[in-house]
């Protein structure tokens, strides 16, 4: 049976959350001091559950806690085959504080809306994740299958606590039977121009590769350059890349995608949709003229994110570089796209160095009882709006766990517009009250149907 009715506050334990700033790409200069307060901070919000689960840090920055399967349960499945529920608390640099409406770490509560750094992007889930384990465990539940929650703290720096979390895991010889990780999320438009309440549930990822071009001349007096510099030989290396883009594909998964919203559609725009995605190549094609996300989810992208070389005005530069940030899509690999990059760029005076990559993941199937029984309580929690796979575009922690386990998927019970969606790395962050409430909801009866 249900709680009769959920512990209240939820708001305030996030404000509480969020105002510890887990910055983790700012540790080098902040120390460790900001997580042990969190993990302080989070002991105090649910007491319950560091009281009855067991708890196990993995490296510095990653909290494994395992609630044990219901004792004498006949019907129990194997405490082998967990379930692992994963978000993670770290968070992004903030930048310009000033121009946020509230401040960043202040936590602040107004009109049902919670302000601050990381409040979607992920304390948010992992206060409706805890939220929910408090509340079962209030209510005397214990699960017919082994439960993981894993919290990491360190995802926006490529995750080296989940990947060690992956390793300990394997090493015991367990093969979860669902892995479920931040990604998608409950969204009024799903794409631009597609307007319909949808959770998107990424059954994929695609890879992520850093590369850096660098280029060298002699230096010298800027009033006698050279028939090609440093930096004119990175500016044309990047248009290169620019004037010829990664081909254009749709895979199995994003066809149903689009099959899927269809569904939803009407008139002239429905037709569109179930063009696309019955005639691959022509919508393969319609998709990569719109650019920007419709582009993004049918190629390979190419991101050039930062640039460098000269010291002076009046100085040619003796080196220039530029770092281009990869998203590879299904079909490709890192080792496939350094080639391409390569072969593009063609120039024997630039280099083109990899500096960190991860192969676009596996696709968990949309059709297995796992996606269902994520579909039923995202239904029970949002008034019965569709479940709908896709494939991510940006990278989390549950890339490593593919490694161990076949039904690894991307949602985050959240409800976000638009402009929510632009704020996450951005400016005034915020979530809801009631997207918090229905995230725990959405957790709770994810648990209970184990």
């Amino acid at each position: 049976m249900n709680p009769t009715t959920p512990r209240s506050g939820i708001a305030e334990r996030l404000a509480q959350l969020v105002r510890v700033p887990t910055v983790s790409a700012r540790l080098d200069d902040s120390g460790p001091e900001p997580f042990v307060e969190f993990e302080r901070v989070l002991r105090e919000c649910y007491p319950l559950v560091h009281e009855r689960l067991e708890l196990e840090k993995v490296t510095d920055f990653g909290m494994l806690f395992r609630w044990p399967s219901a004792s004498g349960s006949t019907s129990a499945p194997a405490s082998g085959s967990p379930a692992v529920l994963m978000a993670h608390y770290d968070v992004v640099p903030v930048g310009d504080e000033d121009a946020w409406t509230h401040p960043p770490f202040s936590g602040t509560i107004v009109d049902g809306v919670v302000w601050g750094r990381g409040t979607l992007d992920d304390k948010g889930a992992v206060c409706v994740l805890m939220d929910a384990a408090e509340n079962l465990l209030a209510d005397g539940y214990a699960p017919a299958r082994d439960v993981y929650l894993w919290l990491g703290g360190n995802e926006e720096t490529y995750g080296s606590a989940a990947k060690a979390a992956v390793s300990l895991l394997k090493e015991r010889g367990i093969v979860p039977w669902l892995v479920l990780d931040e990604g998608g999320a409950v969204v009024d438009e799903p794409l631009a121009g597609i307007h319909m309440d949808a959770a998107m549930v990424g059954v994929a990822e695609k890879g992520v590769l850093t590369l850096t071009l660098t280029a060298r001349s002699e230096p010298g007096h800027a009033s006698a350059p050279p028939r090609l510099s440093s930096t004119e030989r990175i500016a044309a290396a990047v248009e290169r890349l620019r004037r010829h883009p990664f081909p254009a594909r749709i895979p199995a998964v994003t066809r149903e995608m689009f099959r899927r919203f269809a569904v939803g559609a009407h008139g002239p725009f429905r037709l569109a949709l179930r063009v696309i995605a019955a005639v691959p190549w022509l919508g393969a094609r319609m998709l990569a003229a719109m650019g920007g996300e419709a582009a993004a989810v049918v190629r390979t992208t190419v991101a050039v994110t930062m640039l460098g070389g000269g010291t002076a005005a009046n100085v040619l530069p003796e080196q220039a570089s530029a770092v281009l940030n990869l998203r590879i899509a299904p079909g490709e690999t890192a080792t496939t796209a350094v080639r391409r990059v390569r072969r593009i760029v063609h120039d024997r005076h630039v280099t083109v160095t990899a500096e960190e990559s991860h192969d676009p993941s596996p696709v968990s199937a949309a059709d297995s009882e796992q996606f269902a029984l994520v579909a039923k309580a995202v239904a029970g929690a949002y008034d019965g709006i569709p479940s709908i796979p896709y494939i991510q575009m940006s990278a989390t922690d549950g890339r490593h766990f593919h490694e161990i386990c076949p039904a690894t998927y991307r949602f985050a019970p959240l409800k976000m517009t638009g402009a929510q969606r632009e704020s996450i790395h951005g400016i005034d962050e915020h979530v809801t009250v009631d997207a918090l409430e229905r995230g725990e909801r959405f957790y709770r009866e994810l648990i209970r149907s184990f």
